[in-house]
């Protein structure tokens, strides 16, 4: 998937069976990790970065996107994963409640259609992510892709920002 300009997503949706999902798959570390498309809004290069004075830890700072504030949010400190080089790596841009939230990964992989029974629950053997934060897996020929629970992802980073 060619992701060097910005690129508006189209969740393609009416392609889709009732029983299918749409996913975006990418890479923090060596976990390969999946959105619904539906909450993504944009794919983009790492853009420049203001930083913010007093920002919890895992904020890498806030960029402007045609007008609008975007948080950018480090997975690898949100989900506790080594972190990569800062100039690398591609942001998720996700639309939560009707505000733009960055999600900085390392790589982006690729765009799959999935049936909802191919999901299964997280095992609780799951290493390397904290298994509140998966919805689900899907094991894919090569890899298990972990399905981020983006709600919850973002309370984490609350509870976070918080202590």
């Amino acid at each position: 998937m060619d992701t060097s300009n910005q690129n508006d997503i189209d969740n393609g949706s009416e392609l889709l069976s009732d029983n299918q999902t749409q996913l975006v798959t990418f890479e923090v570390g060596q976990a390969v990790l999946a959105l619904e498309i539906s909450s993504v809004q944009e794919i983009n290069r790492n853009l420049k970065l203001t930083h913010v004075p007093h920002a919890p830890h895992f904020v890498r700072g806030v960029t402007n996107l045609r007008g609008e504030v975007v948080t950018i949010f480090d997975l690898h400190i949100v989900l506790g994963i080594s972190p990569a080089d800062p100039g690398s790596g591609r942001n998720l841009i996700v639309n939560h409640d009707g505000e733009l939230i960055g999600l900085c990964v390392d790589k982006i992989s690729d765009i799959m259609a999935i049936n909802s029974s191919e999901l299964s629950t997280p095992p609780a053997n799951l290493q390397g992510v904290p298994r509140k934060l998966i919805r689900g897996v899907y094991q894919a020929p090569s890899r298990l892709v972990m399905i981020l629970d983006l709600e919850e992802l973002l309370g984490s980073c609350k509870e976070k920002e918080a202590a």
